[in-house]
C-alpha cells in the first residue's frame, strides 16, 4: 500500500517537472510572440507602482530616468540575450538541473533553498501591494478610525494585518487549485495593465501642470520643466539618500539580475529557437521598467502633492486610488495578484525539490505560509530598491560560476562536469567561490567604499576567478577516458505529411478546429474596450484644464465600464481560444 502511495506521488511529481532532468525536444520549441508575451505580462506588475513612486523619494532627476533608465534596461536585454539564452538554447536544460550536473546535488539544494526564501520574500510584497488596495475603502479620509497608510518597518494597525491574511489565503488557496487558469487570466490582465499605468500618468498630468506650470502644457519642453520642478526634481527629502543618473541605470540592469545575469531565466529560454529570442525580454523592459516606472513617478509625485504628503509617506494603494478611483484599486489588486501567483508557485518548485515527498499542495500551502507573514510587514515594499539589490547580488555568483565552466573551462583546458564525473554531492570551490564573493560584496557595501548598485560586476568577475582557481586545485584539471558530451536536445525529424495527424504536435502549432463566431466577437469587443481604457485619459489630457476637478470625477466613474467589460469579453474569449485549439 505504502509503494503504491509513492508511486503515485512520484509519477505527480514527475508530471510537475516535464523537460527538468532532461533537453527540452525541438518539437516543443516556442515562437518568439510566447516569449514577448511571457516577458511582457512578467514585468509589468504590481512592484512597478512602487519602484517607480521610490525614484521620485530618492531624488532622482528627469534626465536620470528618462536616459539613466534606458541605459540601465538596455544593458539587462543584452545581458539576456548575450549570456543567458546562448546557455539556455544551447543545454535546453533548467539552471537547476545544469548546476546540479556543475556543482552536485548540494549546491544545488542550498540554492533552492536560498532561491525558494527570495521568492517567497518577493511575492510577500505582491501581497502587500494587493493588501494597500484592500486597505483603501476604509482609509482614514473616508473613515476617522480607518486604515492609515502602511509605510513602515512593521505593520501598525491590526487590521491590516488581518486584510494581509486573507489576501494571502486568497492568492495560496487560488495558487494551489487551479494555476493554469491564473495563468490564463493572468494573460487577460496584462495589456489592460500596462494601459491602466499609462491612464494614470495621463490623468493627473493636468493637476501638476496646474499646480507647476499655472496652465496646460503644450510642448514636451513644458512637459520636461514640469517634470523637474515637481516629479523628478533631483532633491532628496531630508534624511533620505540621493540616487544619480548610474544609480537609476545600475538598478535598471540588476533589477532582474537573478534571472539573466543569475540564468535563473534558462528554465523560460530553453524553449527558445534561437539565442536571439533573448531580444524579447525588451518587451517586458520597456513596457514595464522604463514606461511603467515613469508613469508610475507621474502618479505618486501628482498623488503627494495632493495630499499633501510625503510620497514616502504612500502606499500603492493610495497612489492608485487617488490616479484612478476604483479602477486603481482593483489595478493594484490584480497586480500584486497576477505575479504573487506564479512567483509563489515558483518559490514552491523550488522547495519541492528539497521535499520530494510531498505533494505540490502542500509545498506551495507551505510557501504561502511564509510569504503572508513575510507580507504582513511593509518593509518587503518600502525597502524594495534595495531588496531587489540584494536578491540579485545573493543568486548571481551562481550564475557566474555556470558561465565559466560553460564557455571559459574548455578555452583553458579545464573538464567540464568534474565534478559529476567524479560523483561528487558537492563542489567546494563552487561554494567558497559564491561565499568568499558574498562576503567580499557585504563588506564593500558596509563598509560605503561601493553603493548596492554597483556590486554586480566587482562580484561577478571575483567570483569567476575565484572558481576558475579553487576548480582547477580540486580536480577540473583531471582528464577522463571517457568524456560526457554537453547535452543537448535532439534533433526531432519532420512528419511526413500523411502521418502529421498521428504525431502529438505543439499546442501553439495546432490550428483551431472550428471558427466560433462569439470568439472573433469578444475578441473584437476586448480591443475596442481597451482603445476606450486609453481614449478616456487622453481625453483627460487633453481637454482637462480649469474643468479638471469636474471632468476627473467623470473619468473615473467612466472608466469602469470598457474595464468590465473587457474583462469579461476578454476572459471568454481566452477560454473559447484554449478550447478549440
Amino acid at each position: 500500500m505504502a509503494s503504491d502511495i509513492e508511486s503515485t506521488v512520484t509519477k505527480g511529481l514527475d508530471k510537475l517537472y516535464e523537460f527538468e532532468r532532461e533537453p527540452v525536444s525541438q518539437d516543443k520549441l516556442q515562437p518568439g510572440k510566447h516569449f514577448a508575451g511571457v516577458f511582457a505580462g512578467e514585468h509589468v506588475a504590481g512592484t512597478e507602482f512602487v519602484i517607480g513612486a521610490l525614484f521620485v523619494g530618492w531624488g532622482a532627476s528627469t534626465y536620470d530616468i528618462f536616459v539613466g533608465l534606458l541605459l540601465g534596461n538596455l544593458m539587462a536585454v543584452l545581458t539576456w540575450t548575450l549570456v543567458c539564452a546562448p546557455i539556455a538554447v544551447q543545454t535546453r536544460l533548467t539552471l537547476y538541473w545544469y548546476l546540479r550536473k556543475i556543482a552536485g546535488p548540494v549546491t544545488t539544494t542550498i540554492y533552492n533553498i536560498l532561491n525558494a526564501v527570495l521568492f517567497c520574500i518577493l511575492a510577500g510584497c505582491m501581497i502587500t501591494v494587493s493588501a494597500s488596495a484592500v486597505r483603501v475603502p476604509f482609509g482614514s479620509e473616508r473613515i476617522p478610525s480607518g486604515i492609515a497608510p502602511q509605510t513602515g518597518w512593521l505593520p501598525t494597525d491590526l487590521r491590516f494585518v488581518l486584510i494581509v491574511i486573507f489576501v494571502g489565503a486568497v492568492v495560496v488557496t487560488l495558487a494551489i487549485l487551479g494555476f493554469k487558469k491564473l495563468a490564463q487570466f493572468a494573460e487577460v490582465c496584462s495589456p489592460w495593465m500596462f494601459l491602466m499605468f499609462i491612464a494614470g500618468g495621463l490623468s493627473v498630468l493636468p493637476y501638476l501642470a496646474q499646480e507647476g506650470l499655472g496652465g496646460q502644457m503644450g510642448s514636451w519642453q513644458d512637459f520636461w520643466t514640469l517634470a523637474n520642478k515637481e516629479i523628478w526634481t533631483g532633491i532628496a527629502p531630508a534624511g533620505s539618500p540621493k540616487i544619480s543618473f548610474w544609480h537609476v541605470a545600475a538598478f535598471a540592469w540588476i533589477c532582474n539580475l537573478a534571472m539573466h545575469g543569475g540564468l535563473s531565466d534558462m528554465a523560460l529560454l530553453r524553449y527558445a529557437k534561437r539565442s536571439s529570442y533573448g531580444l524579447f525580454s525588451a518587451f517586458g523592459m520597456f513596457l514595464g521598467h522604463y514606461l511603467a516606472w515613469i508613469c508610475a513617478g507621474i502618479m505618486g509625485a501628482a498623488t503627494a502633492m495632493a495630499l499633501s504628503t510625503p510620497i514616502g509617506k504612500l502606499d500603492a494603494g493610495a497612489v492608485a486610488w487617488h490616479s484612478l478611483g476604483w479602477v486603481g484599486i482593483l489595478a493594484a489588486i490584480l497586480a500584486g495578484w497576477t505575479t504573487s501567483n506564479p512567483t509563489l508557485y515558483r518559490a514552491g518548485l523550488a522547495f519541492q525539490a528539497v521535499t520530494p515527498g510531498w505533494p505540490r499542495w502542500l509545498v506551495t500551502l507551505v510557501a504561502g505560509a511564509i510569504t503572508t507573514v513575510i507580507a504582513c510587514s511593509p518593509f518587503v515594499f518600502t525597502k524594495l530598491l534595495d531588496f531587489v539589490g540584494y536578491y540579485g547580488l545573493l543568486l548571481m555568483p551562481v550564475g557566474a560560476i555556470v558561465f565559466v565552466e560553460h564557455w571559459i573551462f574548455p578555452k583553458l583546458g579545464l573538464t567540464q562536469f568534474w565534478v559529476s564525473r567524479k560523483k561528487l554531492v558537492f563542489s567546494w570551490p563552487a561554494l567558497a567561490a559564491w561565499g568568499i564573493a558574498i562576503a567580499a560584496a557585504i563588506t564593500l557595501e558596509k563598509t560605503g567604499a561601493l553603493h548596492l548598485f554597483f556590486l554586480f560586476v566587482p562580484t561577478w568577475l571575483l567570483t569567476a576567478v575565484l572558481y576558475i582557481i579553487f576548480a582547477s586545485t580540486a580536480g577540473a584539471r583531471q582528464k577522463f577516458d571517457e568524456p560526457e558530451p554537453l547535452e543537448t536536445a535532439p534533433a526531432a525529424p519532420e512528419p511526413p505529411q500523411d502521418l502529421e495527424d498521428k504525431v502529438q504536435m505543439p499546442e501553439w502549432t495546432k490550428k483551431p478546429k472550428k471558427q466560433d463566431p462569439v470568439l472573433w466577437i469578444c475578441a473584437i469587443v476586448a480591443l475596442a474596450s481597451l482603445a476606450a481604457c486609453l481614449i478616456l485619459p487622453i481625453w483627460l489630457y487633453k481637454t482637462g484644464g480649469q474643468e479638471y476637478a469636474g471632468k476627473v470625477a467623470f473619468f473615473k466613474s467612466a472608466l469602469i465600464w470598457p474595464t468590465l467589460i473587457y474583462f469579461v469579453t476578454g476572459t471568454i474569449w481566452a477560454v473559447k481560444r484554449d478550447k478549440i485549439k
